[in-house]
């Protein structure tokens, strides 16, 4: 075999692809350690296809499937692939990048129903993702001073009314996806830094008869989700007279199914931070409600005064946008447990990584993970999707795009 010298870039590559797919081991981790890239570690190298060595490994099970049929030749050649990417993933192979047809390695696997391959490409996920989430937490209280030295931005500066308008679909550009998931993934609508809160709250909103957009015709809410959100209504308002709070109004879908309830409720409070809304809800009616109590702002300033004041919720929902994973955590590891009742039950918006089914399932793991950590057990309740492929019209990026949404149901441990 000729030495990394004497090969051109494009041969190295072609040889490593070649030993990832081939499932040969000792070749590849050879191979790993001889070639040097500018741009990036061999074992995350790509051709023109986008073709990582993550991807070689897993996409060759494809050519020895027989019409899809299972055969001990194919449960072998799975076993190899296992092997290979574990090796590749213990070398420091990056999970979710993107080939030319915008699939993951776990993508791959999971369409040719490779599920041992893609519990792995899962299982490395979960841990990418815990230690970012961790190392994330570790820089915000390094920039705790900083942060705190600079003044809090007017969230009404450039807001204005919610506008009604029908969009022209044909003018709205579509966001090419990107698999990464970061602790800027939006656990709304799976959106990653394609927009942030200060942005957000600043945003001229629109409002047409079946979704809200935001000023860059990002989804932040939209009516396919009216049966998710009845079935959250449900699962969490199980006797009359309970005390629930709602954060993130949206569209108010989840709060008039809570106000329609055969067990509605006594208290019903609101946290909704963007000024349009607020006007609309106004508009509506909503502060003269029996019962409902409206408090404009954003969470991170509500809560703590309501946690001050010894109120208590029997049920709790989150739903926001355009926040990260980690303002998810904080939420529940530092507000739920001063706002829930003992007995209470809470839930939230579940769409984490919901633009591919690898990314989904990699965060309902890391919640589940970071759940009970913080004291809560969860259970989640399957519910079919329909088609929707209609609904993205005039929408900048599809935010769901899977088959099936997992509704949780969170409690306080035994």
């Amino acid at each position: 075999m000729s030495s990394a010298d004497e090969l051109s870039e494009d041969e190295q590559v072609k040889q490593l692809l070649s030993a990832a797919g081939l499932h040969e081991n000792e070749r590849l981790e050879k191979l790993l350690k001889e070639y040097k890239f500018k741009d990036c570690d061999a074992v995350d190298v790509q051709n023109a296809e986008g073709i990582s060595p993550l991807h070689a490994a897993i996409a060759s099970c494809e050519y020895r499937k027989l019409n899809g049929e299972s055969t001990s030749e194919d449960v072998t050649t799975e076993s190899a692939a296992c092997d290979t990417v574990r090796l590749l993933l213990e070398s420091g192979a990056i999970w979710n990048q993107l080939d030319k047809n915008g699939e993951t390695p776990g993508c791959i696997a999971y369409r040719l129903s490779l599920y041992d391959l893609y519990e792995l490409m899962v299982d490395a996920g979960v841990r990418a993702e815990i230690i970012l989430n961790r190392l994330d937490g570790y820089e915000r209280l390094n920039d705790a001073e900083d942060l705190e030295s600079e003044p809090e931005q007017d969230r009404q500066d450039g807001a204005q009314d919610i506008e009604v308008e029908d969009v022209d679909d044909d003018e709205v550009p579509v966001l090419v996806e990107s698999a990464a998931l970061t602790t800027t993934t939006d656990v709304t609508s799976g959106l990653n830094n394609d927009v942030n809160s200060v942005e957000y709250l600043a945003s001229n909103l629109v409002l047409t008869r079946d979704k809200l957009l935001d000023g860059q015709q990002n989804g932040v809410m939209m009516a396919w989700e009216s049966d998710i959100m009845k079935q959250s209504a449900d699962s969490l308002l199980t006797r009359p007279g309970m005390k629930i709070l709602n954060i993130g109004a949206g569209m108010m879908i989840f709060d008039s199914f809570v106000q329609g309830h055969e067990n509605k409720p006594d208290v019903h409070h609101i946290v909704e931070p963007h000024p349009d809304i607020l006007t609309n809800m106004e508009e509506q009616g909503w502060d003269k409600k029996s019962g409902v109590t409206i408090h404009p702002g954003r969470w991170q300033e509500i809560l703590p005064q309501l946690v001050a004041e010894n109120q208590t919720f029997d049920a709790i929902y989150y739903d926001t946008f355009a926040e990260s994973y980690s303002d998810f955590r904080e939420f529940f590891t530092e507000y739920v447990l001063g706002l829930l009742e003992p007995d209470g039950k809470w839930s939230f918006f579940n769409g984490m990584g919901a633009d591919r089914q690898i990314s989904y399932d990699v965060y309902q793991k890391v919640a589940e993970i970071d759940l009970l950590e913080a004291g809560f057990d969860v259970e989640w309740h399957d519910m079919d999707i329909p088609e929707l492929e209609a609904e993205w019209d005039g929408v900048k990026r599809k935010y769901w795009n899977i088959k099936q949404y997992r509704l949780p149901v969170c409690k306080f441990m035994d």
